[in-house]
């Protein structure tokens, strides 16, 4: 285990409380995010669209996420969690209302790219507050324990939303929901702060454009940021597409599910996820070297069930094979979690949020690709998802390219970084 270092924050009550009103926002913007995952037919019906255009409400989403990444960490860096994290809650609030009240697939639009706006402001925020909060030792765990109360935001949607939309109709549900949004804004004006008192970071001498652009290209010069970005790419988006739109559809009509089964196993992803986290969590805290093969080994068992399940003989594959899926789909995200593992020893706190944004945006640009293709393969094949589901292995091959490339590199870095600092501490005159 990392020992506790020079200027590291106590951590303690104190630190939960906070770091938990952080996380009760992520956990709330999760719940908006993946609304939609349950309510695609609904959303089909209302306004009337194909597959094609019931993805883009995903895909913009996505987009406006993805491309918010780096100008949210700079933004974590220059304004701080409170700040950042206020807006984000302010907008995916807005989005979350006017998606309820939209009277048009124009208008719903905007809304989700609101907000996925919001959203982009979340993760990245609690990260940061995590790092302020914590000592460096508890960073993996605590990263895997914010992610496990986003699953658990994914669980109410799968849940609770998908049961409203049944019992009050679409306007009420989306609607009451967004009340939410109102409640951790008042907890996080209230009670959240940066930083502990004592532990304020050191002033960082801004210079406009000249610093942003210092900040993005220091940034993606680490070898460990690129790889972080990657593993986030491979890992998370198989899970997340399934999730936030086409699991549904594919259950229920490729796959000839009840609405009440496939949500059942919509729930077995998010409930796999929340146990893997933990799992996971706890292996690389005590064991840093196992952060590529889990990465690895994620994407090698996704594909593999991914592939079973296409390729199974006759019309429907068996729910057991199903189950399996859902079981390792739940291990994505705690896969894709590593990839801040390894963005975050090679860059000083300085650069911590520009560094994470720029690993966020992984996963998302992969979803939101496969999002696209699978919407556009199934009107191009006659909603052959059979053919375009085979699309996710396309992506997967590519980020594993790109993580056997940068792996040798960044962990050679991180030794040259740790026996520096070894070094470092030996000469330190006490």
């Amino acid at each position: 285990m990392t020992p506790s270092l020079p200027g590291d924050p106590p951590g303690g009550r104190r630190a939960a409380l906070v770091w938990g009103v952080g996380v009760a926002v992520y956990f709330v913007a999760v719940i908006f995010r993946t609304s939609l995952g349950v309510a695609g037919l609904d959303a089909a019906d209302r306004f009337d669209v194909n597959a094609s255009a019931l993805s883009t409400f995903s895909i913009l989403q996505l987009l406006v996420y993805a491309g918010m990444q780096i100008p949210v960490g700079l933004m974590v860096d220059r304004l701080g969690t409170r700040k950042v994290l206020t807006l984000g809650v302010v907008l995916f609030t807005a989005g979350q209302l006017g998606f309820a009240l939209a009277p048009s697939y124009g208008t719903a639009l905007a809304a989700r790219a609101l907000l996925g706006c919001g959203d982009a402001m979340t993760f990245i925020s609690v990260l940061r507050l995590g790092s302020r909060w914590f000592p460096a030792r508890r960073g993996p765990l605590i990263a895997q324990v914010a992610a496990l109360f986003g699953m658990a935001g994914n669980l109410v949607s799968t849940i609770v939303i998908s049961r409203f939309l049944h019992d009050l109709g679409w306007t009420a549900t989306f609607a009451g929901s967004a009340l939410a949004g109102v409640v951790v804004l008042v907890l996080l004006l209230a009670f959240l702060k940066d930083h502990p008192e004592g532990y304020e970071p050191a002033p960082a001498a801004h210079a406009g454009a000249a610093f942003v652009r210092r900040q993005i290209a220091e940034s993606w010069r680490e070898p460990g940021t690129r790889l972080g970005m990657w593993v986030h790419f491979t890992t998370q988006f198989p899970a997340m597409v399934f999730l936030l739109l086409w699991g549904l559809p594919f259950l229920v009509e490729d796959q000839g599910l009840s609405h009440g089964t496939a949500g059942e196993l919509l729930t077995l992803v998010v409930l796999s996820n929340m146990a893997v986290g933990l799992a996971y969590g706890q292996i690389i805290a005590r064991h840093h070297a196992a952060r590529a093969p889990l990465a690895l080994g994620t994407v090698a068992a996704t594909a593999l069930l991914w592939a079973a399940t296409l390729a199974h003989p006759g019309d429907r594959a068996p729910m057991w094979l199903l189950v399996t899926l859902c079981l390792v789909l739940g291990a994505c995200g705690p896969a894709s979690m590593i990839g801040f593992d390894f963005a975050r020893p090679a860059n000083p706190p300085r650069r911590q949020g520009t560094a994470s944004g720029i690993v966020n945006m992984g996963g998302f640009t992969a979803s939101m690709t496969t999002l696209l293709a699978v919407g556009v393969l199934l009107d191009a094949t006659g909603d052959d998802y059979r053919i375009a589901f085979s699309s996710v292995f396309v992506l997967q091959a590519l980020g594993v390219a790109q993580i056997l490339r940068l792996r040798a590199r960044t962990v050679r870095l991180e030794r040259e970084r740790l026996v520096a600092s070894r070094v470092e501490t030996v000469h330190v005159p006490v």
